[in-house]
């Protein structure tokens, strides 16, 4: 088998725990957008539990370049609204919503792949 390196110098999502995830070895403890695009590291992302979700929060995950969004939801899986959606949907940003341990072993995947993606990841205490 041929090992081809990694595609990507993004984050990466190193740890995880109840209440918390680390990033290229910086703990976070409030959620968080993981960005695997080039000049953009992560953010605080400003809800803190899903029922927070609002249309501005999507705004600021609609940014160009952006090919898709995965959306840790805490502890459970849950689905966002359709109508909250819309600033992905007009900009054609896919979204893909899961508990938000399967976000971060999803994103370093992406990430290590290449592609254009954020982990918008809500971090319950």
């Amino acid at each position: 088998m041929k090992l081809q390196p990694d595609k990507s110098n993004a984050p990466t999502i190193n740890a995880h725990g109840p209440g918390w995830i680390e990033v290229n070895g910086e703990k976070h403890t409030q959620s968080v957008v993981v960005s695997s695009l080039d000049g953009v590291a992560s953010w605080t992302w400003t809800p803190k539990h899903f029922n927070e979700l609002s249309a501005q929060a999507f705004e600021e995950l609609a940014q160009d370049g952006v090919e898709l969004v995965l959306l840790g939801c805490g502890k459970k899986l849950q689905f966002p609204p359709a109508s909250l959606l819309r600033p992905l949907i007009s900009k054609g940003i896919g979204l893909e919503s899961m508990d938000t341990l399967a976000a971060c072993r999803t994103y370093n995947i992406l990430a290590s792949e290449g592609r254009k993606v954020f982990a918008a990841l809500l971090i319950e205490s």
